[in-house]
């Protein structure tokens, strides 16, 4: 489905996101950033504070078996982008939009699935699971249209 005038296009990973509102019309897309927002890497140091715990065996083995250790960055990823999510219910509630396009790395785009209020996933009109945050607007607009191009009907 082509994207409407006025409608939202969030484009996220973990560490950036950008709003943008098309002032153009579905023929000619023409993307405006309204906001942004970007986090700082922390390095892993900086995130965890221990060890990984580990226990001890039973039944006879001898040793102890540590746990998994704990992925900081992807939660912190995850993180970002519930607080997408969130922006964008707000933004539906309020009746800020009538389409949204989602442009997100696929594990990005799951997280922000997740915490979708029925509101704002009912105007989701397009989803993009690709890398787009670090891309110039010219080549957001034609990944969209790329995307949501009407398919040329089958010659017979």
């Amino acid at each position: 489905m082509p994207i409407p005038n006025n409608a939202l296009v969030l484009v996220t990973d973990g560490r950036k996101t950008l709003f943008f509102r098309n002032h153009g019309d579905q023929n000619q897309i023409d993307l405006r950033t309204e906001a942004h927002d970007e986090r700082e890497d922390l390095t892993d140091g900086e995130m965890k504070t221990d060890a990984p715990g580990t226990i001890g065996q039973s039944a006879g083995y001898s040793g102890r078996v540590a746990y998994e250790e704990t992925d900081f960055k992807q939660l912190e990823e995850d993180r970002w982008a519930h607080s997408a999510a969130e922006q964008v219910n707000k933004r539906a509630l309020a009746n800020d939009f009538e389409a949204l396009a989602i442009i997100a790395p696929p594990k990005t785009l799951g997280e922000l699935r997740k915490k979708l209020h029925k509101e704002a996933e009912r105007r989701v009109v397009c989803e993009i699971d690709k890398e787009m945050t670090g891309r110039p607007i010219p080549d957001i607009e034609a990944l969209i249209v790329g995307h949501t191009a009407p398919e040329a009907p089958a010659e017979v």
